[in-house]
């Protein structure tokens, strides 16, 4: 199987109902504001615990009729996520750029 490049997997995201996954970045990447889907995160711990509190993620851990059951009741009820992404809004590259436009103009080389 051939992998898919990233802005392919933005858009699989963004198109999808449920996101399944035990990546850290894709569980973040979900939380996004274009993106906003729930994931099951298939491991026993997870780095980003915000996803997971914040309503986004859930952990099911690795065994089969648990992830099996994890993804109907996810689909089944599908609760509301949460408005706000816990890693941000999207921004920063705004920001850090307004950032660096004022530190330059500010400073003489």
């Amino acid at each position: 199987m051939a992998s898919v490049g990233y802005l392919d997997f933005l858009t699989l995201m963004r198109k999808c109902e449920i996101i399944l996954t035990d990546s850290g970045g894709v569980q973040e990447a979900a939380t996004a504001p274009p993106i906003r889907k729930p994931v099951l995160v298939l491991r026993l711990s997870t780095e980003r615990s915000e996803a997971v509190e914040a309503g986004f993620a859930k952990l099911v851990g690795v065994n089969r009729k648990d992830i099996l059951k994890a993804i109907k009741e996810t689909l089944e009820n599908r609760e509301k996520l949460p408005e706000s992404s816990p890693y941000g809004n999207g921004n920063a590259a705004e920001r850090i750029v307004k950032i660096l436009e004022s530190e330059i103009t500010a400073s003489s080389f």
